[in-house]
């Protein structure tokens, strides 16, 4: 039997990173995922991308992450919001600070990075291609066998295994969940002219048209696009040739970009909302999208994720120092109240902010851009969305504001 002080279930950006953040803490983990290392780390883009705050990315440097990203990520530098193509934008400047409020990195990119930290760090397991046969949870224990026969033990189980959880919804635990019945579409284009480090975040009323800038390939500037649209127009995007899904892109960004070119393939996913009613159970956690699911409005999924892996790395480094175990209650109690307000919060901001911008007719728009003008002249309202869209509000783990616990 193979023993940890926990067992991660799920491999992905931010059940990675949990592992990586307790070794640097001296706590060991067991990381089990289904995946295939040969599919998940191959060489070709597959046009999805991620925006780390800034915040996030100071946990990736205290966890020595981000040396590894070196040059690798494009700066935003920018953020301008407008509802639709109206020349009145709200502008958040990152100019006044000495770093940019995040930095875009293609998930490609991203999962190297972390699996080559998880395997030069020495208290992290990473079983790839291992499927869960059998979990038990008790007062003393989590245990785990494995599809192939091998058991696992540990004093704390992390369910990180995305919206679809089985650890979750084994543990019985209620999620509150709906459908905008919209599809995001994803891709990166190139495109003749300079985005300046600019991420541009346009409102239609059939969904919210993401601009995010990207590094430079061979041909040139790339930018990565979320294009939200309802759900019955997904496939038929999907299937538009590409000279044609090009012109209808360059509609949508007004043209600001100039020409653009195909960067990556095409992907697509349904939207929806899940935040469940609490995160832990008897030596059990949730993080990332296991717990809460939110649109990519504000691009804060992986970011709320993020915050789930720093508030928990410190809850348990802080206890074992105590002598408790891991999977003490207290422990699981402090990082229910710490992470359950703060997540629900976003979660509900992002839900409004769909809901007000989808709303059609002249008089909501009119609401919509008056408070634009209102958040655009009152500079402590807008220093908070600055301090959100870094990352920066709540009570901060210290992994999030560079520290190590």
């Amino acid at each position: 039997m193979e023993r940890a002080d926990v067992i991660i279930l799920g491999g992905g950006l931010v059940g990675l990173t949990l592992g990586i953040a307790l070794d640097a803490h001296g706590l060991t983990s067991i990381i089990v995922d289904p995946a295939d290392p040969a599919v998940l780390l191959a060489q070709g883009f597959d046009g999805r991308a991620s925006a780390v705050a800034s915040a996030s990315h100071h946990m990736l440097e205290a966890i020595g992450v981000a040396d590894r990203l070196a040059g690798q990520g494009c700066p935003i530098d920018t953020i301008r919001v407008s509802d639709g193509l109206t020349p009145r934008v709200l502008a958040f400047d990152a100019s006044s600070a000495s770093e940019p409020l995040g930095i875009m990195y293609e998930n490609r990119l991203l999962r190297q990075a972390l699996h080559a930290a998880a395997a030069a760090a020495e208290g992290v397991t990473l079983l790839m291609k291992a499927h869960p046969a059998t979990v038990e949870r008790d007062a003393t224990s989590a245990r785990v066998t494995l599809a192939d026969g091998r058991t696992l033990a540990a004093s704390l189980l992390i369910g990180a295994e995305g919206r679809n959880s089985p650890t979750r919804a084994a543990a019985g635990i209620n999620v509150a969940r709906w459908s905008y019945h919209h599809a995001a579409t994803i891709a990166t284009l190139g495109h003749e002219r300079p985005h300046h480090n600019v991420a541009h975040e346009i409102f239609y009323p059939s969904g919210p048209f993401a601009l995010l800038p990207m590094t430079d390939d061979a041909d040139g500037h790339r930018s990565a696009i979320v294009w939200t649209m309802d759900e019955r127009d997904g496939p038929a995007m999907m299937a538009l040739p590409d000279r044609a899904f090009l012109a209808e892109a360059e509609k949508r960004m007004g043209g600001m970009l100039g020409t653009l070119r195909s960067a990556s393939p095409r992907s697509s996913y349904p939207l929806g909302f899940h935040h469940t009613a609490r995160i832990t159970d008897t030596r059990l956690a949730l993080v990332g999208d296991a717990a809460h699911g939110i649109h990519p409005i504000a691009g804060q999924g992986l970011n709320l994720g993020f915050r789930d892996a720093a508030a928990l790395a410190e809850v348990l480094v802080e206890g074992a120092r105590l002598g408790l175990d891991p999977g003490d209650a207290q422990l699981l109690a402090r990082y229910e109240r710490w992470r359950a307000l703060d997540s629900f919060v976003v979660a509900a901001t992002t839900d409004g902010l769909t809901r007000l911008f989808g709303l059609p007719g002249k008089a909501p728009r009119a609401v919509r851009r008056f408070g634009l003008d209102m958040v655009a002249r009152i500079a402590p309202l807008k220093d908070r969305f600055v301090a959100e869209a870094r990352g920066e509000t709540g009570k901060l783990p210290k992994l999030l504001s560079g520290m190590t616990v």
